[in-house]
């Protein structure tokens, strides 16, 4: 499934005071004598942000560090592929990870918390998160239809610098990051090596900037949700725990997608549990619900779909004709698709059916990330629909905006590309090592195990899990039926918070839904940073 990329699905996404002070240090992506490719870098500036009636000074550091594969040790020379230590071949490359931290002026470190905010992909920088929710500055993009040049970037009067401190990150190979070496597709994309790349960055940046006593979070949005929470264990793994984890549009366990399921029969859950934010986009769309409000509507399609639904399709082709007409019509009732069409389909909908069937009699496809987005419908005789109107929408300005504000405010990227979307996600290495298996399992990926040891070793650690109804991509009821299978007993249950929104992927676009969502993950961390 295309999770947010900028061309692809869009990923998954006060003022700013004058006189910005530059201190640069150059960068370098020339492999010098010793065989390494890259050298870290910084500018600084700083600024002052106004949130909640409150001006805010801070420190900006847009720069970028070097991390290694995988078993490297800062012993072995990058021309040695074998480290004899990691018990197998280490890939000649290395990465450099952009990134733009904001630091609050006059707090101590060791008491203020720090946040690792980042976007997913596969292939997405985090533009989205930085200049659409939580960054000091936030481009102005119309409300579900599509913008035009200028765009506005306006102070962000929703930062979360007034809780926390903050790290927008890009993945290798994204945004400003780059890297390098003729292994560099091995080393760096794939579940686990894209885990340990974050992971080594985090505990780099923690030593260079002095937080290693700081309150410290993570923020996945997408696929950096399946990030994040391989995350928790491999931090742990390097004696870092964390106070808390913020969860997006999250996706952790990839047997739920529902993107081409139908070439995998017998593995109907899928269309369980997209069926209510199928149901959520008829309702919005008036197809279905007529006169009824949205979240008890939504509360009938999920006991609808994890009961009489989910028996039906289990029953395979043993289900009688009588009763696979009594489930037609109320597939019919819930997403207002035809009854004809949903018998043809076999009582299972793909999410990219649904985009292009539900107004195909308008000409028009629905959005992906937002399901409540319209635009015309690329080929009225496709079987899914092609393209993404809200991706389409939003994804030039925010690109616009952060380049323009990385080079005039920042002071960072000259000479250099922005890349807002690496295509990656067909030659992604999905395969995983959760904790307890001895070699990495050719299945679709599932970090689950992964979040439940971290829990069960950091009892502390607390999760907020958010989403938006309207969101097919990353559907909001698949996010919490993966966490009720979390392997945790009960009262590590009660650490998982759960916050939905009437939105798509990224709430954030929505400015009276960033407030909401601001004022949550904001109280989610002060609840638990440990600050008396």
């Amino acid at each position: 499934m295309k999770f947010v990329t900028a061309a692809a699905l869009a990923f998954a996404l006060a003022g700013c005071a004058a006189a910005q002070s530059k201190e640069p240090r150059p960068a370098s992506e020339v492999a010098p004598a010793d065989q390494s490719y890259f050298t870290p870098s910084e500018v600084r500036s700083s600024a002052s942000v106004t949130v909640g009636g409150t001006a805010i000074p801070y420190q900006a550091v847009a720069g970028t560090l070097v991390v290694h594969p995988k078993g490297w040790t800062d012993t072995l020379p990058n021309e040695r592929k074998r480290d004899k230590d990691a018990g197998g071949d280490v890939p000649a490359s290395e990465a450099s990870m952009f990134y733009t931290a904001y630091f609050r002026d006059g707090a101590p470190a060791e008491s203020r918390p720090i946040t690792f905010l980042f976007n997913g992909g596969p292939g997405s920088p985090t533009l989205w998160l930085h200049m659409g929710a939580f960054g000091p500055m936030r481009v102005e993009t119309p409300d579900l239809v599509h913008g035009s040049a200028p765009y506005r970037t306006v102070p962000n009067a929703y930062s979360l610098l007034d809780a926390s401190d903050l790290v927008f990150v890009d993945a290798p190979g994204t945004g400003f990051s780059r890297v390098a070496g003729k292994d560099k597709e091995k080393a760096w994309y794939g579940v686990d090596q894209d885990i340990h790349a974050f992971t080594v960055f985090v505990r780099d940046f923690l030593s260079k900037y002095g937080r290693w006593k700081s309150p410290k979070y993570i923020f996945g949005e997408s696929y950096g949700t399946m990030r994040a929470a391989g995350m928790t264990l491999a931090l742990q793994r390097q004696d870092i725990d964390l106070n808390g984890v913020i969860l997006l549009s999250d996706i952790l366990n990839w047997d739920l997608l529902p993107d081409d399921p139908q070439v995998n029969p017998g593995v109907d859950l899928p269309y369980v549990v997209a069926l209510p934010t199928y149901a959520a986009t008829a309702w919005y769309h008036k197809r279905a619900g007529a006169g009824r409000e949205l979240q008890p509507f939504l509360r009938e399609v999920e006991a609808f779909a994890t009961t009489d639904y989910a028996v039906a399709l289990m029953k395979g082709n043993s289900l009688p004709d009588a009763e696979r007409q009594a489930i037609a019509a109320r597939l019919h009732a819930y997403t207002g698709l035809p009854l004809a069409y949903l018998l043809k389909t076999n009582l299972r909908i793909e999410y990219g059916a649904l985009q292009k069937e539900l107004l195909a009699d308008k000409g028009l496809t629905t959005g992906t990330l937002d399901t409540r987005f319209t635009g015309i419908t690329l080929d009225p005789l496709s079987k899914v629909a092609s393209n993404d109107p809200q991706g389409a929408a939003i994804g030039a300005a925010y690109t616009a905006a952060f380049n323009d504000y990385a080079r005039g405010t920042l002071g960072y990227g000259a000479g250099q590309h922005y890349e807002g979307a690496l295509d990656v996600y067909e030659s992604w290495d999905y395969r995983h090592q959760p904790p307890g298996a001895g070699r990495a399992l050719i299945a679709l990926p599932n970090v689950l195990p992964d979040l439940a040891v971290a829990m069960k070793q950091n009892p502390k650690m607390k999760l907020l899990v958010t989403g938006g109804y309207f969101d097919v991509s990353t559907p909001y009821f698949a996010g919490w039926f993966e966490l009720q299978h979390l392997p945790v007993p009960k009262e590590l249950q009660a650490n998982i918070a759960y916050q939905y929104y009437p939105a798509g992927h990224m709430i954030y676009v929505n400015v009276p839904l960033l407030a909401e969502m601001h004022r949550d993950v904001g109280d989610f961390i002060r609840r638990t940073d440990g600050i008396e």
